[in-house]
């Protein structure tokens, strides 16, 4: 015998409903939203995760971002003096967590998918996971390399690039399933964000062609897009005048993140491929210690904030990184 459970019922009492980024967009009327960003724990608690958000939901971020990373390679040694290669997926769960945020919060969650680590038939699988918790909110990327490789690598039978992903995502939306003896599938309905890059993507020989694919990706069916962090605004909206100027008209979103250590002057542009401001790095370079560098960061921040809600972008997406602190003086500074 087969049981129907209401959506709020399945979910408990504070959720009320799954909607589409883009409508939550379309609700806004202009006005700009809040959004963030969590990772999941080192196969720990989730309580990590609860502390962060239960500061930050005063601000009524109507989505809340899980990334997913992938498996990472180790060498164990064995008795006999051999190293054994074995891999092990640190943060899991980013399925559950979603589930678990909208059962606590009773808002939308948007889980992160990647091509690295993941063939096409455990995406699809995924997927149809996420089809029946009533997420249907993804975001689509490749993702990184594996820790100590210097390039990306697929998966066997899995995706090179978020473009093929975004073209799996987009068929199970039409009912298109990778066996094609299923007929009838059931058509899902997921609203696909996926990554922009102000500065370009590292891999791209240029702006011109990274924006190539980015539209590919668009007419492939991806619905909005999250920009790569930035620290100069300018950047962005160089960013999405040229998207405007290549035919891209999904909204485009602004990723934020603001410094908190001194040393992060080097391992940002080293990790993200950025560029930093002038006035910032002195700023930070002068600063006495991590306290200073932290104020100095919130003011940055600050100011970046208040001036893309002054343009009207849809959203302010904050990468949290178990800032809760931090991002709270901020959000509190720009509402």
């Amino acid at each position: 015998m087969l049981f129907s459970f209401p959506l709020p019922e399945f979910f408990g009492s504070s959720y009320l409903c799954t909607m589409r980024v883009t409508e939550h967009f379309q609700r806004a009327e202009g006005k700009t939203l809040i959004s963030f960003e969590v990772i999941p724990p080192l196969k720990g608690s989730m309580q990590a995760i609860f502390n962060t958000l239960d500061a930050l939901m005063e601000f009524k971020p109507p989505f809340i971002d899980v990334t997913y990373h992938r498996e990472e390679y180790l060498y164990k040694k064995r008795p006999s003096g051999y190293y054994e290669k074995a891999s092990i997926r640190k943060r899991p769960g980013t399925v559950g967590i979603c589930a678990a945020v909208m059962h606590r919060y009773g808002v939308d969650a948007v889980p992160h998918l990647i091509c690295g680590g993941f063939s096409r038939e455990e995406t699809e699988n995924a997927l149809i996971d996420l089809n029946f918790l009533g997420i249907n909110n993804v975001l689509a990327l490749r993702g990184d390399a594996r820790q100590f490789e210097d390039k990306f690598t697929a998966e066997e039978n899995g995706h090179k690039y978020a473009l093929e992903l975004v073209k799996q995502i987009a068929d199970m939306n039409a009912g298109k399933y990778l066996d094609a003896n299923i007929t009838g599938g059931d058509t899902t309905d997921f609203c696909i964000g996926v990554a922009g890059y102000p500065e370009k993507h590292f891999e791209a020989p240029n702006l011109a062609s990274d924006l190539h694919f980015t539209k590919e990706k668009v007419k492939a069916g991806a619905d909005y897009i999250v920009t790569q962090m930035f620290f100069d605004n300018q950047k962005y909206f160089e960013y999405v005048d040229a998207c405007r100027a290549a035919g891209i008209k999904v909204p485009i979103v602004p990723g934020l993140k603001p410094l908190t250590k001194k040393y992060q002057l080097n391992s940002i542009p080293r990790k993200f491929f950025i560029n930093m401001p002038e006035d910032l790095v002195s700023a930070i370079v002068k600063a006495k210690d991590d306290e200073a560098v932290n104020q100095i960061g919130i003011e940055w921040a600050i100011a970046q904030s208040k001036e893309l809600k002054a343009r009207g972008v849809p959203c302010l997406h904050y990468y949290t990184m178990g800032e809760n602190e931090t991002i709270k003086k901020i959000v509190s500074a720009v509402l």
